[in-house]
């Protein structure tokens, strides 16, 4: 399963994409999460320790990395559009829970519309792991698909848009099913979240086919004790957990697909 999960800032989003993996993981399946959103907080919702994330470092930053692997450093300004990248995630991936969590980072653009090192090592990353067949991914995206393009489109098994009852994150969700119609993206679902009433529910089941809402998660306060306890919404249990694992389980039993 190769999920990836965008939504305007603050739906849930991060929330979402933590579950999906710990409920992979739980399955005894190997799991790589991916962090693509500037804001990185997906290690907190899969529960890793602080000290162990102020280890990690995002790949986009890591420009010795990239000036090495693609051979630009000394090159006047050529270098190589598919470096290696097979032992990335092993090399810089962080372990938890049966997890591994991977901080991918905003791709920098060069000036004058050029690709520098930093983005060609993440974009053939995102290649490389997106056609894996042996393990299961669940990307954390900023609100578009920056990170993905035609050549992953075709890999990726969902795009879940994560909303909450409101116009503006519809509205967001609408351009970002746009965008990724766009680049060849076939499976685009959508997810409520943070409904605290059937109102707020059939403000959502009104406006959204019911072939594309995958669920509804609810506004659940196990999820703020969490970010106060430093802990994984998961470990949690509750309302949310239950709602996620339905989520999932739509998708494997290929009703939404």
């Amino acid at each position: 399963m190769k999920i990836a999960i965008t939504g305007k800032g603050g739906v849930g989003k991060t929330t979402l994409a933590g579950l999906l993996a710990r409920l992979l993981a739980e399955t005894g399946s190997p799991v790589l999460a991916i962090d693509a959103d500037p804001d990185a907080n997906l290690g907190s919702a899969l529960g890793v320790p602080e000290e162990a994330l102020q280890t990690v470092t995002p790949i986009s930053h890591m420009k010795e990395l990239a000036e090495e692997r693609t051979g630009a450093e000394g090159s006047g300004g050529f270098f190589s559009l598919n470096p290696r990248v097979a032992d990335i995630p092993e090399t810089f991936a962080v372990d938890h829970a049966g997890v591994r969590l991977l901080l991918l980072g905003t791709i920098e653009q060069g000036g004058g519309g050029c690709i520098c090192p930093e983005h060609a090592l993440v974009k053939t990353l995102m290649k490389h792991v997106l056609f894996q067949k042996n393990e299961s991914v669940v990307m954390d995206m900023e609100a578009g698909v920056e990170h993905l393009g035609r050549g992953t489109a075709e890999s990726v098994d969902a795009l879940i848009i994560v909303v909450e009852p409101g116009t503006r994150s519809l509205q967001t969700a609408n351009q970002i099913r746009r965008l990724g119609s766009d680049i060849g993206l076939k499976n685009i679902f959508t997810v409520g979240s943070k409904v605290r009433n059937e109102q707020e529910a059939t403000f959502l089941t009104d406006r959204i086919p019911e072939s594309e809402l995958l669920g509804i998660m609810p506004m659940d306060d196990t999820v703020r004790q969490a970010d106060i306890d430093g802990t994984a919404p998961f470990e949690n249990g509750g309302e949310i957990v239950e709602a996620a694992r339905r989520i999932l389980a739509r998708l494997y039993a290929g009703k939404a697909l």
